[in-house]
């Protein structure tokens, strides 16, 4: 079993930055893909961004590409996600991912029921 949890959320201001981190335990995620969704309220659960095992392979919702940057050490078992130019749209709470089968590009339309492993979620509120 993998146990994901985030942290770094919080208010910010519009146009300010964040870090995300989502830290893994009870198993080495060097081999899985990994990835970040979020969930506004009122609406469904989104893709946000993923990268592959290696962290060669980045991936990005239309949304957020220019802004935002994933990456992942292997050797703490942690995936980032930077957050820069915040926008009040970009409020959500965002969700860790994992799936030691599934490949990066995968969560692109990825259900939540089909991967594996996800944290409980970080706040993340952008102020006017």
């Amino acid at each position: 079993q993998v146990q994901l949890v985030e942290s770094g959320g919080g208010l910010v201001q519009a146009g300010g930055s964040l870090r995300l981190s989502c830290a893994a335990s009870g198993r080495t995620v060097g081999n899985y893909a990994m990835g970040w969704f979020r969930q506004a309220p009122g609406k469904e659960r989104e893709f946000v961004s993923a990268i592959s095992r290696g962290g060669s392979g980045t991936y990005y919702a239309d949304s957020v590409k220019g802004r935002f940057t994933i990456s992942r050490d292997n050797a703490k078992n942690t995936v980032y996600l930077q957050m820069n130019s915040l926008k009040s749209e970009d409020t959500a709470v965002y969700y860790c991912a994992s799936d030691p089968i599934k490949r990066a590009y995968e969560f692109l339309t990825a259900r939540q029921n089909q991967l594996r492993y996800w944290g409980q979620g970080t706040q993340v509120t952008v102020s006017f």
